[in-house]
């Protein structure tokens, strides 16, 4: 039997420690090689303990989010027309991009909106349940805000392989629970996100392994609500 420890699980997943420095407090992103920016945490990498490890938070955002950056601006760098455009529009015109970027646009561009909204959607003072607007609209479309959570958490749990689970605003204007795979952005259909979970393994893994059930409701702890609560209000707007 082979123990994986955490510098084990740190080299399988791809990631050094070593070049993180010993720091909480996320540094600065580094300046990009194009229209497109890493955006710095809105909080210290170990302010969602015990929920969301600090370690996990540090490869998450500094790596894999910024990584997306990088190979979302290269694919764009000979396309002047399409630099330019709000991650989101960029999204949400996904299928006129040309086809010889369209797929590596749709991974990294995906990344880059789906991570955006993530960092924003969590808060050390997160948790609880929504104000009366968004949490009156929960309890008609859902039942009950507990309802809903067991709905979203169901969903996150049985999206197989990678993926996010979502709250969305549809074309309709109705709230609405649906699962993407990979990196796809509810965007790319016309929703509009509310608030989304991350479901790769790289989310949690290090410290609820292959427990997403147990990540999936401890992360409603660093929910922040009154951010949702906002794109919430634009959206019906």
């Amino acid at each position: 039997m082979v123990l994986l420890t955490r510098r084990r699980t740190l080299a399988l997943l791809g990631i050094t420690t070593l070049s993180w420095g010993l720091g909480s407090r996320p540094v600065a992103a580094e300046p990009a090689s194009g229209s497109y920016e890493l955006p710095p945490l809105p909080y210290d990498y170990d302010a969602l303990e015990p929920y969301i490890d600090g370690e996990t938070m540090r490869f998450h955002h500094d790596k894999h989010h910024a990584g997306y950056v990088k190979k979302l601006n290269r694919a764009l760098s000979e396309y002047r027309q399409w630099q330019n455009l709000a991650i989101e529009d960029l999204m949400a015109k996904i299928s006129y991009l040309p086809s010889s970027i369209r797929q590596t646009v749709r991974n990294n561009g995906g990344g880059h909106a789906n991570h955006s909204l993530f960092w924003q959607s969590m808060s050390p003072q997160g948790g609880g349940e929504p104000s009366q607007e968004l949490g009156g609209a929960i309890a008609e479309t859902f039942s009950s805000f507990q309802d809903f959570q067991g709905q979203f958490n169901g969903a996150g749990l049985g999206q197989f392989g990678s993926g996010w689970v979502w709250l969305v605003v549809t074309p309709a204007k109705q709230l609405a629970i649906l699962t993407t795979p990979n990196q796809d952005s509810p965007l790319m259909d016309g929703a509009i996100p509310l608030l989304g979970n991350d479901l790769w393994e790289h989310a949690y893994y290090l410290t609820y392994r292959n427990r997403r059930d147990d990540y999936l409701q401890a992360w409603w702890n660093v929910v922040n609500w009154p951010i949702v609560e906002e794109r919430y209000r634009r959206a019906i707007a």
